[in-house]
């Protein structure tokens, strides 16, 4: 299990480039306590669990660590530390300045849209700096969740496992850049779904064939078609893959998590949300 965790992690750009080539950085405390949390969440799972990737339990999660432990024992390290509420050093996260310039950058690409993989690429990010949304609630969305209008859309917060939250819905205002991106997407999803015959509902789906998870015991993979859910680690393999490929390296971050927590550190806690119908005003308002 732990082996195909780090090899879906390293395949979906989870964990850093180096540390395919570089045992000692792979076994880093920094680096494989990254893979632990993304791990806990299921969204490294090589099988799905009724049609989802829920959370690994909490018995899975001490048999990693125990896992990790005999890795880095044979390599001469020291036993994971299980402490976690020692602070985290976090990576840094953009400035106010660097995303109203990533703002003004996605607004120009929706004229020169170069594909549908950049359509998506786009309206992804612009869901994401209007509601701050993570990976995991970006995956779950659906067409329902969007008001005909376009003017909101329904964002089910799942706190990090742990935290002692409970998922709470909550609908965001999106900004004209939202909408406009959504716009170009819709249609392009459209074309990908209309395949499916009406049954497919998910906002976020997939451009190419691809395949679902680890093979099976006859050792071929399942093959799922163009239109279906976008999984959580294709989510984070587009995004890694997009600020290379559409020039956004100096605007976006390695990772997409950095992205939200930047966007959380900018908002202004209680002037954002109003008591009476649980709205959010997007970013670009504040």
């Amino acid at each position: 299990m732990v082996f195909q965790e780090i090899a879906a992690a390293l395949e979906d750009g989870v964990l850093p480039t180096r540390a395919r080539r570089d045992l000692s950085y792979l076994l880093d405390d920094a680096v494989l306590w990254d893979y632990v949390r993304v791990a806990e969440t299921g969204a490294l799972r090589s099988r799905l669990v009724n049609g989802e990737k829920p959370p690994t339990a909490s018995a899975t999660n001490s048999a990693r660590l125990d896992c990790l432990d005999l890795i880095r024992d044979a390599a001469g390290f020291p036993s994971m530390p299980r402490d976690r509420s020692a602070p985290v050093e976090l990576r840094p996260t953009p400035g106010k300045g660097d995303l109203a310039a990533l703002r003004h950058r996605l607004d120009d690409d929706l004229r020169i849209i170069q594909s549908p993989g950049h359509a998506r690429f786009i309206a992804v990010l612009a869901v994401v700096l209007d509601t701050r949304a993570r990976t995991g609630e970006l995956v779950t969305q659906r067409l329902a969740d969007l008001t005909d209008d376009r003017s909101q859309i329904r964002v089910v917060r799942r706190p990090q496992h742990g935290t002692g939250f409970e998922s709470v819905d909550e609908m965001v205002a999106l900004s004209p850049l939202c909408r406009e991106a959504l716009a170009h997407w819709l249609p392009v999803r459209a074309t990908l779904t209309e395949p499916l015959q009406g049954s497919a509902t998910a906002l976020w789906v997939s451009l190419a064939h691809n395949h679902a998870g680890a093979a099976g015991d006859d050792g071929r993979h399942t093959h799922r078609v163009p239109g279906m859910p976008l999984q959580q680690s294709g989510l984070i393999r587009s995004y890694n893959r997009g600020r290379h490929q559409y020039g956004l390296v100096h605007l976006l971050p390695p990772k997409l998590e950095q992205l939200r927590r930047a966007l959380e550190e900018i908002s202004c806690p209680g002037s954002a949300v109003t008591q009476e119908t649980g709205s959010r005003r997007h970013p670009a308002d504040l």
